[in-house]
């Protein structure tokens, strides 16, 4: 069955966690948000009345479930789980990515809270709840491959913590090594909370 096409308002708001990932929300206009999506002039007003913020904040929203649900597809499409496998898929993503398309774009929950943290308290809002909502199903993934309860919250929020980074030198440096790096390095502590719950 063919995937149901996105209606206006969800390309406008798939489009604009694309441009902020290259532009950050400073620099994506509202034109260019319009003319990314294909959407009809005038769609902006009548889908989102409280204009671009309300844009960014739902786009940060669909960004936080994407990562949330991504996190549950790779865990069921592995045979034998465990938490490195499972760091290394979701750096994976990006080093595609990076092959595939250079180092243009970044992590939009990122982009929106550097640009935005300080200044926008609803955006703020917004990127804390859009990591909570990627954290949480991490953290049961944890669970389910075996890590104790009471780990699996600081390992997931490390987790996330060494992949942000780890992309923002990746583009700065315009190099893979920091997302090699870090599964490499990361990955046996990261085991290592299996093994002394079995030991």
């Amino acid at each position: 069955m063919a995937a149901p096409r996105r209606g206006p308002r969800e390309r406008m708001i798939y489009s604009t966690a694309q441009l902020m990932r290259r532009e950050g929300v400073s620099s994506t206009g509202v034109r260019d948000i319009v003319a990314h999506a294909n959407a009809p002039r005038g769609s902006v007003r009548h889908y989102f009345p409280d204009g671009k913020e309300q844009l960014v904040n739902e786009a940060v929203a669909w960004a936080g479930n994407f990562a949330a649900s991504r996190i549950e597809r790779l865990v069921a499409g592995m045979s034998r789980p465990t938490p490195s496998k499972l760091f290394a898929a979701m750096v994976q993503q990006w080093i595609d990515e990076y092959r595939t398309q250079g180092f243009g774009a970044g992590c939009p929950l990122a982009a929106a809270t550097i640009d935005c943290a300080e200044t926008t308290d609803s955006i703020r809002a917004a990127t804390s709840q859009a990591f909570s909502t990627w954290r949480g199903p991490l953290a049961q993934a944890l669970i389910h491959i075996g890590v104790p309860a009471r780990k699996t919250g600081s390992l997931a929020t490390l987790m996330i913590s060494t992949l942000e980074g780890a992309l923002i030198l990746a583009r700065a440096e315009q190099d893979m090594r920091p997302l090699t790096t870090v599964v490499r390095e990361l990955g046996p502590l990261l085991d290592s909370h299996v093994r002394s719950r079995q030991g």
